[in-house]
C-alpha cells in the first residue's frame, strides 16, 4: 500500500523523540519523500492545518534525540557493570535517575543531620466592643543577634508579651492584586495532580495520554508556559459567553531556563467543553487542566489589605508589633481556580498571614490596650522528606531531565528499590540507593546537578545545528573512558560484605545453583550459600572425629541428618555416614556401624 501511495504523511509526536521515530519509519520503510506533519491537538482543525503546511523531517532534531540516547545507553551501558562489579551487586547508573536518587539520600541525610532551634515570638490579642478579637504579632527582627534568624529568649518573648500598652504607629488601607498561574506544562500538571489528585506522575501521564487522544487536551508533553493564538481566542470567547472576568490583556508567563516552547501549555481542546473523559480519573484530571487554562486568562483576585504597626516600651527598648488583616474583595480566577493547601508539598509557616485577622480602622497616635498576650514558642523543622510531584519539582528547579521523563525516572529508581515510598507517600533512599549515591558522587560527572543541565544545553545545541551529534557524543565518552579508569581504585562499600576479608561478595551461578563467592579471590576463597537472592548464613566447618580416613589419612567426619526430597511429594530420608575431611579431592564414604563408628569393611 505504501509503495502505491502518492503521498506518505508522518504524523508522529511533536516532540524530538516523535520526530525521530518519523524518521525511522521513514528509514524502516524505505520512504523516498516522507512528508512530516505535527498537531498539538487531535482535532479536525489542528489535523487538517498540519496536512496543508508539510515539511520534511528535521534531521537536526533526530539528530538530537539519537544523541540523548546514545548517551543514555553510554552512561548506563558502561558505568552499571562497574558499579556492580566493584559494589558485588546488581546496580545501576544513570544520567538523570543516578541524580534524582541522589537528591533522596542528600535530603535524607540533611534530616538525619538537622538540629533543631527551640525559638520564641509573641502575640497581643486586642478586643473590640462588638467582641471581634484581632491579633498582632512581634517584630523579632530588630532584636535578633548577629546572623541569627530566630529569637532564642524565651524570658524577653514573655515579658513581650505580658505588655499591654501599645500606640498605633502607621496604618494603611490598600488594595492588592494576585494573578493566576500559568496553564501546565507537563511537570505542574504532574505536580499540581500528584497534591490535588494524589496522582503518581505514571498514572497522570497515562491519564493525559488518553485525553489527548481523544481530542479533549493539547499535547501533554511540553515545557511551555504559554498558551498560542488559537488558544486565547478560544477562552476568551468561553468567558465572554459565561461572564467570566477576563484579564484587560492577553497574559503571557516567563518560561523556565532552557525550556523547549516548539508548542503551547496543555489546554482543552475547547474551552466551552466543561466536563470530559470516560473514567474518573479522566474527568478529574480534565477538570484540572480546564480549571488551570481558563483560569491563567482571567482577572486577578483583588483583596483589601490593612496593616497597623503598633509599638510598646520594654526596658527602654521600643518593641513594635504588626497586624494584618486581608480580605477578598473580587475574586477573579479563583472563581475557576481556587487556593488548595495540598497545592503545596512542603511545610510552611503562615501564623499571621491576616487572611481572617478583622484589624479595626485605627487612628494614629491612638493608645491601645491589649487584653491579653502569648508567648508563641516554636521549634525548627527539618527539611521535609521528597513526594514524587516535589520530586519531580525539584528536578524541574535543577534542570534535570525534561517533561516527558519524570514519570519514567521515579518509576525506574522505586522499582529497583533505589527509593522507597511510604503509606504517606514519602521517599526515603534505600541503603542501596545511598551505595550507589556514594558511588558515583565525586567520581563521575554525570552525578552532579549541574551536569545535566549544561548537557541539555548541548542537545540543544545540535537540535539548533549548532553543534554536531559525533562532538557532543564523543566528548562525554572520552571524559567517562577517563572517569572509569580512575574508578577502579575507589574504596566502595559492598552490598554485601566478605565475612573474611570485607571485599564485596558476588552472586554466582554453579552446578548446583547460585552461591555467593568473594570478589577478591583467589586471595579469599570464602563462599555462601544463596538464600532467596541473599548471601546466607555460612556453613560450619565439619567437626573431626578420632578416625582416619583409609585413603588419604585426613580425619573423618561423622554426617547425620534429613535428605532434602528430590521430586515433589517424596519424604525426606534420614542419613548418617563418616565422609573425609579431605573433599572433594577425597570423596571417601563409610557406613556408620551400630555402635556409632565407622564401618571399614563398608567403604563406599
Amino acid at each position: 500500500m505504501i509503495s502505491t501511495a502518492d503521498r506518505v504523511l508522518l504524523a508522529t509526536d511533536p516532540d524530538r523523540e516523535g520526530e525521530a521515530i518519523a524518521w525511522h519509519l521513514a528509514d524502516a520503510l524505505n520512504l523516498k519523500n516522507p512528508e512530516r506533519i505535527t498537531f498539538t491537538a487531535i482535532t479536525d482543525e489542528k489535523v487538517k492545518q498540519a496536512v496543508a503546511s508539510p515539511r520534511p523531517l528535521d534531521m537536526d532534531r533526530v539528530h538530537a534525540q539519537e544523541a540523548r540516547r546514545a548517551l543514555d545507553r553510554m552512561f548506563g551501558y558502561r558505568v552499571s557493570p562497574a558499579l556492580s562489579d566493584r559494589a558485588g551487586g546488581r546496580l545501576s547508573a544513570g544520567r538523570v535517575q543516578s541524580p534524582a536518587v541522589r537528591l533522596v539520600v542528600d535530603r535524607e541525610r540533611a534530616i538525619t543531620a538537622f538540629k533543631i532551634t527551640s525559638h520564641f515570638g509573641a502575640e497581643l490579642t486586642f478586643c473590640e466592643a462588638d467582641g471581634t478579637n484581632w491579633t498582632a504579632m512581634w517584630d523579632t527582627k530588630p532584636h535578633l543577634q548577629g546572623d541569627n534568624r530566630y529569637f532564642l529568649d524565651g524570658g524577653f518573648a514573655q515579658s513581650v508579651a505580658d505588655l499591654r500598652s501599645v500606640v498605633v504607629e502607621s496604618f494603611i488601607d490598600q488594595e492588592k492584586a494576585r494573578g493566576p498561574e500559568a496553564p501546565f506544562t507537563t511537570s505542574t500538571m504532574q505536580q499540581i495532580a500528584g497534591t490535588r489528585l494524589k496522582m503518581k506522575p505514571k498514572r497522570t501521564m497515562e491519564i493525559a495520554q488518553k485525553l489527548y487522544e481523544a481530542g479533549l487536551i493539547t499535547y501533554h508533553r511540553t515545557d511551555a508556559p504559554n498558551l498560542d493564538v488559537a488558544g486565547i481566542a478560544d477562552i476568551t470567547d468561553y468567558a465572554n459567553a459565561a461572564g467570566l472576568p477576563l484579564h484587560d490583556k492577553q497574559r503571557t508567563f516567563k518560561a523556565k531556563e532552557g525550556a523547549q516552547e516548539g508548542h503551547e501549555a496543555i489546554r482543552p481542546t475547547h474551552a466551552d467543553q466543561l466536563e470530559a473523559g470516560e473514567t474518573a480519573e479522566e474527568k478529574a484530571l480534565y477538570k484540572l487542566i480546564w480549571q488551570r487554562a481558563v483560569a491563567s486568562q482571567l482577572a486577578d483576585a483583588s483583596y483589601a489589605v490593612r496593616t497597623a504597626v503598633l509599638v510598646g516600651k520594654l526596658e527602654e527598648q521600643q518593641v513594635r508589633f504588626v497586624a494584618t488583616g486581608r480580605t477578598l474583595v473580587k475574586p477573579g480566577f479563583l472563581a475557576i481556580y481556587g487556593d488548595s493547601a495540598d497545592d503545596s508539598d512542603e511545610q510552611s509557616d503562615d501564623e499571621g498571614s491576616g487572611s481572617s485577622n478583622p484589624v479595626p480602622v485605627l487612628a494614629i497616635d491612638a493608645g491601645l490596650n491589649a487584653q491579653s498576650g502569648r508567648v508563641l514558642a516554636r521549634k525548627t523543622k527539618p527539611p521535609q522528606r521528597f513526594r514524587q510531584a516535589s520530586l519531580v519539582a525539584e528536578l524541574e528547579r535543577r534542570g534535570i531531565g525534561r517533561p516527558s521523563t519524570y514519570a519514567a525516572i521515579l518509576d525506574g529508581v522505586l522499582t529497583r528499590a533505589y527509593i522507597t515510598e511510604d503509606s504517606k507517600g514519602f521517599l526515603a533512599p534505600s541503603k542501596v540507593g545511598e551505595t550507589v549515591r556514594d558511588a558515583l558522587v565525586g567520581h563521575f560527572a554525570f552525578a552532579e546537578f549541574d551536569y545535566t543541565l549544561a548537557l541539555e544545553d548541548q542537545l540543544d545545541s545540535i537540535a539548533e545545528a549548532k553543534t554536531s551529534y559525533h562532538d557532543v557524543v564523543a566528548d562525554a565518552w572520552t571524559s567517562l573512558t577517563i572517569e572509569l579508569d580512575q574508578f577502579g581504585s575507589v574504596d566502595i562499600a559492598p552490598t554485601h560484605a566478605c565475612p573474611e576479608c570485607g571485599k564485596a561478595l558476588r552472586r554466582m551461578k554453579g552446578a548446583s545453583g547460585f552461591f555467593w563467592g568473594c570478589s577478591a579471590y583467589p586471595d579469599c576463597k570464602t563462599t555462601l550459600p544463596d538464600v532467596k537472592g541473599k548471601p546466607g548464613e555460612r556453613k560450619a566447618r565439619p567437626v573431626q572425629t578420632a578416625f582416619s580416613c583409609t585413603e588419604c589419612g585426613k580425619p573423618l567426619t561423622r554426617l547425620r541428618g534429613m535428605s532434602k526430597p528430590k521430586q515433589k511429594g517424596q519424604q525426606p530420608k534420614a542419613y548418617d555416614f563418616y565422609s573425609c575431611t579431605g573433599f572433594p579431592n577425597c570423596k571417601t564414604n563409610f557406613q556408620t556401624g551400630p555402635d556409632g563408628n565407622p564401618v571399614f569393611s563398608g567403604k563406599s
